[in-house]
């Protein structure tokens, strides 16, 4: 894995326990479930699915092997070949089951196999300027998609934008519980623009 990816993904670990780590009710959901389901949408090729089911797995606790992976872990986005290269890269340990499907993330109802609800939610570096009525469905399907006690997690490169995508998943139907700036976020070369600049958790209100 190229070394700034790998210092990336362990900065985004760091601030997924900060924000994760003392949230009770997220915590009990976690471990009431029998299963944990992740769910992360346009997720391209998937960096960060060992990261998520990871830490999720930390945050749960131990478990013995006798119950199973305990796990679940979907992955979907639009470009097969992103996918592909998902599917090929995360397999599957004692943990965490992963399955990785090429689909539309507005169009979630016609996947099947897809579980009712999700205990997370993950979009990294949503993408609300790339059609703002296209993300706007994107957040609408993610929360309806949300279990009680859930969490809807996004990540976003730019600070004008993620204050827009708030604003947009909260008239969605989502309550935000905090946002975070990154203090560690590597910047790029378009001005403003840096990875995993700030992170938001919601929750889906009512």
């Amino acid at each position: 894995m190229d070394s700034l990816l790998e210092t990336d993904l362990r900065r985004l670990d760091g601030e997924l326990n900060r924000l994760l780590g003392d949230d009770a009710l997220f915590l009990e959901t976690l471990r009431s479930s029998a299963e944990v389901r992740i769910l992360d949408l346009a997720c391209g090729a998937c960096d960060e699915a060992g990261v998520l089911a990871r830490r999720i797995a930390q945050l749960r606790g131990e478990q013995t092997p006798e119950e199973g992976p305990g796990i679940r872990f979907t992955g979907m986005d639009l470009r097969a070949r992103e996918i592909g290269w998902a599917r090929d890269r995360f397999r599957g340990d004692g943990t965490t089951v992963y399955e990785f499907l090429e689909g539309d993330a507005r169009r979630l109802d016609g996947h099947l196999q897809l579980p009712e609800q999700f205990d997370l939610v993950f979009m990294r570096h949503q993408n609300l300027w790339n059609g703002r009525r296209v993300w706007e469905e994107i957040y609408h399907k993610a929360l309806e998609k949300l279990s009680p006690g859930g969490r809807l997690v996004i990540t976003s490169y730019f600070d004008r934008e993620h204050e827009q995508a708030l604003a947009a998943i909260q008239a969605q139907g989502g309550k935000l519980l905090v946002t975070h700036r990154n203090p560690l976020s590597r910047e790029l070369p378009t001005p403003g623009k840096s990875v995993d600049r700030h992170l938001a958790v919601l929750e889906k209100a009512g």
